[in-house]
């Protein structure tokens, strides 16, 4: 008798363009993130009308961004580049003086060839700020990829020991010290030492995505609970606070679209990447703390009951779901992640289509979305890469699934024909990552189902049939 062996995954690539948000949107979370930056985009009036729709809420907080609108004079080259972007940092200087100025590069400079590289260091030294120079153009770079961008080229200012740094500049030293000295103050030297006593011995770790700070004590908390201690986040909540990175310092990522910045801190750095599945869900906040304490060599402890605890206060939830379709259309880079969760929670999930797919960066997650469809007994889903938004609405339409996670152009259309969707791009902005965020997933993934059974209640099908006929 032969045993069925369980399906491997299939990858396609279908011809379509990126269908998804311009990269230049990191700005909307990153400078919240860096609180001592201030963001420049370079582009045109077109990305200054995108960044006002993605952003005009928050135009009334004094948002640390700008527009540099390029007209017809700088891409004719009638203008001096330098000159007017040297006018640009120094007004910015003047009114929020940042710690750190970050070029956003957009698809004109792109076209243009307008040396942003080039300018920086020249104009850094003049102004006396730090310009950091990352490429978010939508040419290349899906929506989240634009962090990835801004991530890499911070990785490359990340500063290495205080002894080195002392011969160079004494200033980043006193700033580094000045944090220190924060950090520990009101706590007695008994204190500090039986908090060093609470972790293992280990090579440090510096964990690499942008987090809302509740996010990044939560997961900093929970492998403090396996003796880890992580030496710092990229990016901290200042630029000054960037985390010290040598040679043999582990890194881990927290979200599946920062291959570039894992290549940097690998290649640049010589870093050692830690290859785990992301904390994602309570299967994947588990296994990412499994694998950070295998590497270490540290028994994990408690993870089982930790993760059953979880499972069994998203019940209520998981019967909504549980049984039921979904298809991802492609956006965010998050979706093998939450097609593995979602998997776990009892669906099914016939295509995952993403936008790039970086298989060794994520090879973690996909073996963890493989076993996962073995020990829940359903298919491997098919993953296609850069989908073609024609051929996938045809297969829409062929499978009817419960649920279309999409990007916003196409959810008006499809739920005009019936099928349920949630924007993807609310999984961007939502607090997904560890244990306890878990329930806004599915906060957010049953809202349209949970919004059909309320109308179901209050008779509004029955009304809507009769419309029809």
């Amino acid at each position: 008798m032969t045993v069925a062996q369980p399906e491997a995954l299939t990858f396609e690539c279908e011809t379509g363009n990126y269908h998804t948000f311009c990269p230049i949107s990191c700005v909307a979370w990153l400078y919240q993130k860096i609180e001592d930056s201030f963001f420049l985009v370079i582009g045109t009036k077109t990305c200054g009308y995108f960044l006002q729709n993605a952003m005009g809420v928050m135009i009334f907080a004094e948002p640390r961004y700008a527009m540099a609108e390029l007209e017809e004079g700088d891409i004719s080259a009638q203008l001096n580049d330098y000159e007017e972007l040297k006018r640009l940092c120094l007004q910015i200087k003047r009114d929020r003086n940042p710690s750190v100025i970050v070029w956003i590069g957009t698809c004109t400079t792109e076209i243009i060839k307008m040396d942003l590289e080039g300018l920086a260091p020249k104009l850094e030294s003049e102004i006396g700020i730090p310009i950091v120079v990352a490429r978010a153009n939508g040419l290349d770079y899906a929506f989240t990829q634009g962090e990835d961008t801004v991530l890499a080229a911070m990785a490359n200012r990340c500063p290495k020991q205080v002894e080195e740094e002392d011969k160079g500049d004494g200033c980043a030293v006193a700033d580094r010290n000045a944090i220190q000295k924060l950090l520990s103050f009101g706590k007695k030297n008994e204190e500090v030492a039986r908090e060093e006593s609470e972790y293992v011995d280990h090579p440090p770790l510096v964990l690499f995505g942008s987090l809302p700070d509740p996010v990044v004590t939560n997961l900093t908390l929970e492998l403090k609970k396996q003796g880890i201690k992580v030496s710092g986040w990229l990016p901290a909540k200042r630029y000054t606070e960037l985390p010290v990175l040598e040679e043999g310092y582990y890194v881990a990522g927290v979200n599946p679209f920062l291959s570039r910045t894992a290549t940097t801190l690998m290649r640049r750095r010589k870093c050692k990447l830690i290859g785990a599945p992301f904390p994602i869900g309570p299967d994947g906040t588990r296994a990412w703390i499994e694998k950070i304490c295998s590497v270490f060599g540290i028994e994990p402890k408690g993870m089982e009951e930790r993760e059953a605890q979880i499972w069994a206060n998203l019940e209520d939830y998981i019967q909504l779901i549980r049984g039921k379709s979904v298809f991802f259309m492609g956006d965010n880079l998050l979706e093998i992640s939450l097609a593995r969760f979602l998997i776990r929670c009892g669906m099914t999930c016939s295509e995952i289509g993403i936008p790039y797919m970086d298989k060794r960066y994520q090879k973690a997650e996909l073996d963890l979305l493989e076993k996962t469809c073995h020990e829940m007994g359903v298919p491997t889903p098919k993953i296609i890469e850069k989908p073609d938004n024609y051929n996938q609405i045809q297969r829409i339409h062929e499978l009817r699934p419960d649920l279309v996670i999409t990007g916003m152009a196409h959810a008006n259309p499809l739920e005009a024909r019936g099928i349920n969707t949630k924007w993807s791009v609310e999984f961007t902005f939502a607090q997904i990552h560890g244990f306890t965020n878990a329930r806004d997933i599915l906060e957010l993934v049953t809202r349209p189902l949970r919004r059909n059974n309320n109308l179901k209640d209050l008779g509004w099908d029955k009304l809507v049939k009769e419309a029809k006929v």
